[in-house]
């Protein structure tokens, strides 16, 4: 009978080490979790707050072309328009203008 206490004791032992173990791992898994969460969160933040800054600056270069594009046509287009006028007054009829010229003397856009 003792014999039979031993292994019976033996797997309950076992049977026990195996519980504590797998709680164990799930405690630590979630603690990791838990705690890796705010650290994962910031990182992602900083990547984001990195992004954001990037394409603002971006976005501003764009924006400083596109604003001197826009005063180049302009000033194109009103120069192209004395030489016009200048021809009219002396006598020479020019060439008509393209039809995106034509729409843009007449919107601006």
């Amino acid at each position: 009978m003792n014999g039979w206490m031993g292994i019976i004791g033996t797997c309950v032992t076992v049977a026990g080490v195996i519980v504590t173990g797998w709680f164990t791992y799930r405690g630590t898994r979630t603690a990791a979790a838990i705690q890796s969460g705010p650290a994962a969160e910031q990182s992602k933040f900083t990547v984001l707050e990195a992004t954001v800054t990037r394409v603002d600056s971006e976005n501003k270069e764009l924006r400083t072309g596109q604003r001197r594009l826009e005063s180049l046509l302009r000033a194109f287009a009103w120069t192209t328009d004395r030489w016009a006028r200048q021809m009219h007054e002396a006598g020479i009829e020019p060439e008509p203008a393209h039809p995106l010229v034509d729409e843009y003397n007449r919107t601006g856009v």
